[in-house]
């Protein structure tokens, strides 16, 4: 089992999974006051988080599910991606896709935060690549149904 040093400067909980199963850990917002976020505003909003990956990881940082159906709040660059160096703080660019404000106090649950393994495969440049039944075809290359 892999381990994730982290720094908590706010004053909420360490993020936990929620259940024995989840793949995601929730982020909250640490804020000194409400931040009202406009229909179609983006902004940062900080989380007083701060972490130290093992190499060969990255933290994916993903909209809630709930925020979004209810009250179309996302992460804008969905998944974000924290790599193993960075060292600063998490913070989480979330954007209000609805036509309505909406509030985020202190402490409010605004992401999930996703622990995973990658690679850095070595790039071997070719002159042509293998050929498959699907081929170039890409959006939409398989319809809708069968």
């Amino acid at each position: 089992m892999s381990t994730l040093k982290i720094i908590n400067t706010s004053n909420n909980p360490l993020p936990k999974y929620e259940t024995e199963l989840s793949a995601g850990m929730d982020l909250r917002a640490f804020v000194s006051e409400a931040i009202t976020l406009q229909p179609m505003q983006r902004m940062l909003i900080p989380t007083g988080l701060f972490i130290e990956l093992e190499a060969g990881f990255e933290a994916q940082i993903r909209p809630r599910s709930g925020l979004a159906l209810k009250n179309g709040i996302t992460v804008l660059n969905s998944p974000g991606t924290i790599d193993a160096d960075y060292r600063g703080e998490l913070k989480i660019l979330l954007v209000n896709l609805s036509d309505t404000e909406f509030t985020i106090n202190n402490g409010d649950r605004i992401a999930q935060m996703i622990i995973a393994k990658h690679e850095q495969p070595e790039l071997i440049e070719v002159k042509e690549l293998s050929s498959t039944e699907r081929g170039a075809g890409g959006f939409g290359h398989t319809g809708v149904a069968k």
